[in-house]
C-alpha cells in the first residue's frame, strides 16, 4: 500500500498547502486502499489490485483547480480584512486625536492606544501573507 501513498503524495506535490487538501489527501489514500482490498478480494494479486486501482482513479484536475480557486478566494478575503482594518484603525486613531487635542490639549496621549490600536492592521497584513 506504500506505491499507493506516494502516488497519491505525488499527485498533490504542487498545490498550496491547506487543511482542506489533507482532508482529500486522507480520503483519496482511504477510498484507494479500500479499492484494492475489494480486488484483492476478487482474486487479483496485491500488484496488479493497486495498478488497476491507480488507472481507474484518473487525475486530479478538478480537485486541483477546486483547491487552488479556494486558495485565491482566501486571500482575496485577507486582502478585504487587511483594508477594512487599516481604514477602521485610522478612523480610530483620528478619533482619539481629536478627542486628545479638543478636551485635552496640555496632555498627549493618544500615542498609548495607538500602539493598541496598531495590532489590528498588523495582525492581518501578517494572515495576508502567510497566505501568499
Amino acid at each position: 500500500m506504500k506505491k499507493l501513498d506516494v502516488y497519491v503524495d505525488e499527485l498533490f506535490k504542487n498545490i498550496p498547502q491547506s487543511q482542506q487538501k489533507e482532508n482529500i489527501i486522507k480520503d483519496i489514500k482511504q477510498n484507494l486502499g479500500e479499492k484494492v482490498l475489494d480486488l484483492m478480494e476478487q482474486g487479483k494479486s496485491e500488484e496488479d489490485a493497486i495498478n488497476k486501482a491507480i488507472v481507474e482513479f484518473g487525475d486530479i484536475e478538478d480537485i486541483r483547480v477546486e483547491l487552488e480557486s479556494n486558495q485565491l478566494e482566501k486571500r482575496k478575503h485577507a486582502r478585504i480584512q487587511l483594508s477594512f482594518s487599516i481604514c477602521g484603525s485610522i478612523l480610530i486613531l483620528a478619533l482619539f486625536i481629536f478627542t486628545n487635542f479638543y478636551y485635552t490639549p496640555q496632555i498627549i496621549w493618544f500615542v498609548y492606544p495607538t500602539f493598541a490600536v496598531l495590532w489590528w492592521p498588523l495582525i492581518m497584513l501578517y494572515r495576508w501573507f502567510s497566505l501568499r
